[in-house]
C-alpha cells in the first residue's frame, strides 16, 4: 500500500485496503487474545498464592473471572473467523425473501423474515439497504430483495439459504386457526464489475415499470422501475428504489450478476454433496428450519438440530446461534 502509484487505480486499490483491513482486524483479534490470557495467567498465579496464605482478597477473583469471560469472547470471534473459507465469504451479500405457500399468511411471514434480518443485522452493526420490495395483497410482501454490507455478510447469511416454515394461529383467519406458512430466502454475494461474468445482451428481457409505494418525486409518475429476465436461466431480478431508471436498471444489473454467480455456486455444492455421497437437496427448494409459535414455542434447524425455545427473541434478530450451527457443520461436512 506504500508503494509509489498504488493509488492510481482506485478500484484495485480499494480491494487491497479492504484486505488489508481484514487481516488486520484478525491480528488485533489474536492480540487481544493472547494479552487476555497473560494478563489472566499472572491474575491466577497471584489468586492461588493469596488463597494459599489465606489471605485471597476478592477482588482479584472477580477480575479474574472478568478476564476470562474477555478471553471467550475473542476466542469466539476467532473461531468465527476460521469458518468462511469460501472466494465471496468475506464480502456483502445480496438478500431475496419471496412469500411461498399460505397466503395472506405467507406474505406476512416474509415481512417478519425481512424484520428479522434487518434486526439481526443491526446488532453486527451490518448495513441493511431495500432494493425491491412487492406489497401483498391483504398485508405482508410478496417478495422483498435487500444488500447487506459489512464484515463477512455473505459467509453469515448464505447459512440462511433456504425454506423457512412458520406455524402459528392466523391472524388473518376469522376462525383463528392454526396455519403453516412458508417463505424461501435466497442469498447471494454482492459482486461488482471487478468480478466477471458472461452475460450477453440478446439474453436478456428488460422491461420498465412505475415504482410503486411512498417517497421520491417520481414514484408512480415516471417508469423509473426496473425488471430483467435472464432468459437462460429464467432468473428474474427488479429494482425500483433508486432515484432514476439509469439507476435501478444497475443496480438490477448487480443484482442479476450475483445470482448467476449463486447459480453457479450452487452448481459446485450439488457437485460435491453427490460426491460425498449425500442424498440431501441443497439449495433454495430444501426446508432449512421450523418456527412454531402454537400449539408451544420453539425455533428448530432441520440440518444442525440446533433449538432456541424462545421463538420470539429469534423473530428479534437472535439468530447468531443458529448461523454458527450450519457453519460448522459445513465446516466438519469439508
Amino acid at each position: 500500500m506504500q508503494a509509489p502509484g498504488f493509488w492510481d487505480d482506485q478500484k484495485a486499490a480499494a480491494a487491497v485496503s479492504s484486505e488489508h483491513a481484514r487481516a488486520t482486524a484478525k491480528l488485533t483479534g489474536y492480540h487481544d487474545l493472547v494479552g487476555e490470557l497473560d494478563d489472566a495467567a499472572e491474575l491466577a498465579e497471584i489468586v492461588a498464592q493469596e488463597e494459599a496464605d489465606g489471605s485471597l482478597d476478592p477482588a482479584f477473583v472477580t477480575d479474574l473471572d472478568a478476564g476470562l469471560d474477555r478471553a471467550d469472547a475473542h476466542l469466539a470471534a476467532l473461531e468465527e473467523e476460521r469458518l468462511f473459507s469460501g472466494e465471496h465469504d468475506a464480502g456483502d451479500a445480496i438478500v431475496t425473501i419471496n412469500a411461498g405457500e399460505g397466503g395472506t399468511d405467507a406474505q406476512d411471514w416474509a415481512e417478519m423474515l425481512l424484520r428479522m434480518y434487518s434486526r439481526w443485522a443491526e446488532r453486527r452493526g451490518l448495513k441493511v439497504d431495500l432494493k425491491e420490495s412487492q406489497d401483498g395483497g391483504e398485508a405482508g410482501l410478496k417478495s422483498a430483495t435487500f444488500t447487506v454490507q459489512g464484515s463477512n455478510a455473505y459467509g453469515l447469511l448464505s447459512a440462511e439459504r433456504g425454506v423457512h416454515r412458520l406455524v402459528r394461529l392466523s391472524p388473518f383467519d376469522s376462525a383463528h386457526r392454526r396455519q403453516t406458512s412458508f417463505a424461501a430466502v435466497e442469498v447471494g454475494p454482492l459482486v461488482d464489475d471487478s468480478v466477471h461474468v458472461e452475460i450477453d445482451d440478446k439474453d436478456l428481457k428488460i422491461d420498465t415499470y412505475r415504482a410503486s409505494g411512498a417517497g421520491g418525486q417520481h414514484v408512480n409518475k415516471t417508469e423509473s422501475a426496473v425488471r430483467i429476465t435472464h432468459l437462460p436461466s429464467k432468473i428474474v431480478v427488479q429494482c425500483q428504489n433508486e432515484r432514476s431508471q439509469t439507476q435501478n436498471r444497475a443496480t438490477a444489473m448487480s443484482m442479476l450478476r450475483s445470482r448467476l454467480v449463486q447459480m453457479e455456486l450452487e452448481r459446485r455444492e450439488q457437485e460435491a454433496a453427490r460426491n460425498r455421497g449425500e442424498s440431501q437437496t441443497i439449495g433454495f427448494g430444501s426446508q432449512i428450519r421450523s418456527y412454531v409459535i402454537h400449539p408451544y414455542t420453539m425455533v428448530k434447524d432441520l440440518r444442525t438440530e440446533h433449538e432456541v425455545g424462545n421463538a420470539q427473541s429469534v423473530l428479534d434478530g437472535d439468530i447468531d446461534g443458529f448461523i454458527r450451527a450450519e457453519l460448522e457443520r459445513r465446516a466438519r461436512t469439508r
